[in-house]
């Protein structure tokens, strides 16, 4: 039931923002050659997508896995964002030196996620999450909203330890910009598929277990 209220909560918004998205295919099995250890399919980025609102202050962030999201192996999710200065760029001895950023956002495996230690709205469903992440949370370092740059890269773990725990980069050595950096744009329809599909989710176990509750009944 909580996914399938946020997954209501986020749909107006994102309905609202056809014209200033962009996504990135990311190949599945593309494990990056650096990382150490056992590679889950949550950790294996497949679709990696970005939409601002008409007003310029929200993004909606959203990606999908090779598999479900699974508490139980340790991983989270860092999405850099470079908001125009782009000082950190710690990526270049693994291939991936055009991955830069000046702030990030961590989504854990858990449904919770921060950015500079305040906490933002998640959904998570399946092999999908999306966040949703005030632009005044991220303030500019002399870019506008629509040019910032985005990349999202799994951890594996439950700490920071090294870039050996990086499994993935979603767009590989690039950043993903609204204003079209990475140009796939996805239809409205797309991110609304994705949305209803976790409150149907939601509703399938709802009806699930209200059949079960109705047969038990019957049968006392």
């Amino acid at each position: 039931m909580r996914k399938m209220r946020l997954a209501l909560a986020l749909l107006p918004i994102v309905i609202s923002t056809p014209a200033m998205a962009a996504s990135v295919v990311d190949a599945t099995n593309d494990i990056i050659p650096s990382f150490v250890g056992t590679a889950t399919p949550d950790l294996d980025v497949t679709n990696f997508a970005v939409s601002l609102n008409p007003a310029n202050t929200v993004f909606t962030i959203g990606a999908t896995l090779a598999g479900d999201i699974n508490p139980a192996d340790a991983g989270f999710y860092v999405i850099g964002v470079d908001t125009g200065r782009g000082q950190n760029a710690p990526f270049s001895g693994i291939g991936e030196p055009n991955v830069i950023f000046d702030q990030v956002i961590v989504v854990q495996k858990n449904g919770t996620a921060t950015v500079g230690g305040n906490s933002l709205t998640v959904a998570i469903a399946g092999n999908e999450f999306i966040v949703t992440v005030p632009v005044a949370l991220l303030p500019s370092t002399g870019a506008t909203p629509q040019n910032y740059g985005f990349n999202l890269w799994p951890r594996a773990g439950s700490t920071v330890t090294g870039n050996s725990q990086i499994t993935d980069f979603a767009p590989n050595n690039a950043l993903l910009a609204v204003s079209g950096v990475v140009t796939a744009v996805p239809e409205p329809a797309t991110w609304a598929m994705m949305l209803l599909g976790f409150a149907g989710i939601g509703a399938a176990m709802r009806f699930r277990r209200d059949r079960r509750r109705q047969t038990l009944a019957q049968l006392a």
